[in-house]
């Protein structure tokens, strides 16, 4: 693309494109580290829980490393150490999926989620955008031979994933009722990043976020409509019925003698 007189669009090359999508790779990763690594510091959460958080807390943390040896690789141009690593994706992310929907049962039966969260929207809500993150990134690994594509709906896909480490930053206790929707749509700033990176470079946002971007959107929308419907009650309370989890009231809330 031809750069255009008096500052227009700058024209963008592939090895810049790399450098920016590892750029973001490795602020999504340490987003998602710091989120756990405060709660950790500050004594929110400890290693003593069940084995199911262990089996999840190492498949996703797999998978951020997977996620940033490829951005790696491609950014020093070793295509066939990137081919070889892209292939375990095709076995994590159906992996990231499962042990995703394993988890959230297991903190939906053993406290009902965070307190700040309604438990209906941090079990159905949540349910939803994972199987999203799975379909996004899946699409994804099939347009490998198409660059701007793969580079961006998996750009969407692992943004969906950055929202356990935003909301262990965020105030979100301060932040009730609307925690939840806070949380997502700030996970939505890395896709937008990407749109304004690419409206300066190209002078045009690639439709791939547009697609990734949207679809993610419509399906927070309808997984809270369904999370706030009678279904959505139904199926969280067959969930957490005769665990810990259905001793705390459905919405959110602040324990006695909370303190920030």
């Amino acid at each position: 693309m031809a750069t255009i007189a008096g500052g227009g669009p700058r024209p963008v090359t592939d090895v810049a494109e790399r450098r920016f999508f590892l750029i973001m790779a490795l602020t999504m990763a340490a987003t998602i580290v710091a989120g756990f690594s405060l709660n950790l510091a500050m004594g929110r959460s400890s290693f003593a829980v069940p084995l199911p958080y262990h089996v999840h807390a190492v498949i996703f943390m797999s998978w951020i490393g997977l996620y940033l040896a490829q951005h790696v690789t491609a950014a020093k141009g070793n295509w066939g150490l990137h081919r070889q690593v892209g292939r375990l994706a095709y076995l994590w992310v159906p992996l990231m999926v499962l042990a995703g929907c394993m988890i959230m049962i297991t903190v939906a039966r053993r406290t009902g989620g965070p307190f700040f969260f309604d438990v209906n929207e941090f079990l159905v809500s949540n349910l939803a955008l994972l199987l999203c993150f799975g379909g996004l990134a899946w699409w994804a690994l099939r347009r490998q031979r198409h660059t701007g594509w793969h580079r961006r709906l998996m750009l969407c896909a692992m943004a969906i994933l950055t929202g356990p480490g935003l909301g262990r930053l965020l105030p979100l206790p301060l932040m009730i009722p609307n925690s939840w929707t806070i949380t997502v749509a700030a996970t939505m700033i890395f896709p937008v990043i990407g749109m304004v990176a690419d409206k300066r470079s190209r002078g045009r946002v690639h439709p791939a976020y547009w697609w990734g971007l949207g679809i993610y959107a419509a399906v927070f929308v309808a997984s809270m409509a369904v999370a706030y419907s009678p279904l959505g009650y139904a199926f969280t309370d067959w969930v957490i019925a005769g665990t810990p989890g259905a001793e705390r009231p459905m919405q959110a809330f602040l324990p006695p003698g909370f303190s920030m």
